[in-house]
């Protein structure tokens, strides 16, 4: 087996980037590499000293402590937040007496509101609340490099510093506050040149960071992200500092939008002009588990707004209304004529976003010139014609949509039994959040227009 150093490799990997600071002794106590703020690189401080600068240099004054033979380098013990200097001197003499060589560095907080990662070639993935092996372990976020830099950039501030040609697998974390022996944004935990260089990314959500931010805000932030035009959009996280993305339209009226955690069709406030969106929280949801953020969203002058989803052969259902849509989404007014023109634009945006992120749901205004996205989801595909979910129809029962949202949804939280399906009654549309509570639910269901 090929004698391999891990502190050596950190050693060259601080050559090209910020590692979290670290100091290494072989078994016999022996000072090897070291990297740590306000010292010279492989100072060759002895161990107490070591010890006593990386608690003072640590942001959390806490030490993880890491152990390694040459010739097994993975799952050895491993000892976590040590935060004094005595704690730390017992476990690295009790194992390099064992005959380890021992790898002291900062602890670094996963929750400090950062992600970790890995980036390859034309892929970037990552999540928050864990190290660069969430892409293994979590549901980490999997999407194309440069559509995830510009929502990193979006939320953060900044773009993570892993500027390195497509041959590299790069393992990274980003942290809202600067860290490591270089004091940035930026730590690089691995570097691997590799012979891979286009990898496909599987954009799905949810996932953990499209949860950790909510749904719609990650919807939004992919169609930014992805060049499409998103109102300028102001958010209020339970978990970052405040950050805005989006182009200005205009308009001296703002939207309040919840983000949920995960999509609930027309369950959470939408507000139209200002209203309080601490107050707002503490009604919708007062334990801090459902709604991540809230989104104070510039107003697009609407002439049309709608929806638009795939259908079951992946061609685009389209609906919309003059002026704004909540009443259509709601499912207070069906759907009306649209120009042909608004309709050839809205089938060309569908087939774009389509192309890279599968069967999609669209919420969209259009101002007489640009279609803004202010709703993107991922949606199975269920819907074709009058048929929301499809199924058996031989055992139904009625649903008249002037009954409401809520008590749609009451039904179908309740067990219906097996076989058993909603027609639903009224004017609304198959893109309506009354039907999207359906198609969540998977219940085999049909619209029966009056």
């Amino acid at each position: 087996m090929t004698a391999f150093f891990k502190d050596k490799s950190l050693d060259r990997l601080a050559a090209y980037g910020n590692v979290a600071q670290f100091a290494s002794f072989d078994p016999s106590l022996t000072p090897r590499y070291s990297r740590i703020l306000d010292r010279s690189p492989n100072e060759g401080l002895d161990l107490k000293i070591a010890v006593s600068a990386l608690l003072a240099a640590s942001p959390e004054r806490r030490i993880n402590v890491r152990s390694f033979t040459p010739e097994n380098h993975q799952g050895n013990e491993f000892i976590y937040g040590l935060s004094d200097v005595k704690s730390v001197i017992e476990n690295v003499r009790r194992l390099a007496g064992l005959g380890f060589y021992v790898i002291l560095n900062e602890t670094v907080d996963v929750n400090d509101g950062g992600v970790s990662g890995v980036s390859q070639g034309s892929i970037i993935e990552f999540a928050p609340h864990g190290t660069p092996r969430v892409v293994d372990t979590a549901r980490p976020v999997s999407l194309r490099l440069s559509t995830g830099l510009s929502i990193l950039e979006s939320v953060y501030g900044f773009s993570p510093d892993i500027s390195f040609p497509p041959r590299f697998r790069v393992e990274f974390s980003i942290h809202p506050i600067r860290r490591g022996w270089r004091q940035s944004h930026t730590i690089l935990w691995e570097l691997e040149e590799t012979a891979i260089e286009q990898l496909p990314p599987n954009p799905r959500w949810p996932n953990d960071f499209s949860e950790f931010l909510g749904d719609k805000l990650f919807g939004l932030l992919i169609a930014h992200g992805e060049g499409y035009d998103v109102p300028r959009t102001k958010v209020l996280s339970r978990h970052l500092e405040p950050f805005i993305f989006g182009c200005p339209t205009n308009s001296d009226i703002c939207w309040v939008r919840t983000s949920p955690r995960v999509a609930a069709p027309g369950r959470f406030t939408t507000v139209r002009g200002w209203t309080d969106p601490f107050k707002l929280l503490m009604i919708e949801d007062p334990k801090g588990e459902a709604i991540p953020a809230v989104l104070i969203q510039d107003e697009v002058p609407a002439k049309y707004s709608g929806a638009l989803l795939t259908d079951v052969n992946k061609e685009p259902i389209i609906e919309g209304v003059p002026g704004y849509g909540d009443a259509l989404m709601l499912g207070s007014v069906g759907p009306s004529n649209l120009p042909e023109d608004l309709k050839i634009k809205l089938r060309n945006l569908h087939d774009c976003i389509q192309r890279d992120f599968g069967s999609i749901r669209i919420e969209w205004v259009f101002d007489g010139d640009r279609i803004w996205i202010v709703q993107l989801q991922q949606e199975s595909s269920q819907s074709s014609g009058a048929v929301i979910v499809d199924g058996d129809f031989s055992s139904e029962i009625t649903f008249r949509t002037d009954a409401g949202l809520e008590e749609l949804r009451h039904i179908t939280n309740q067990s219906l039994g097996t076989g058993v399906a909603i027609r639903l009654i009224g004017n609304i549309g198959i893109t309506s959040h009354m039907a999207d509570i359906l198609r969540r639910a998977g219940i085999p269901s049909r619209l029966v227009r009056e």
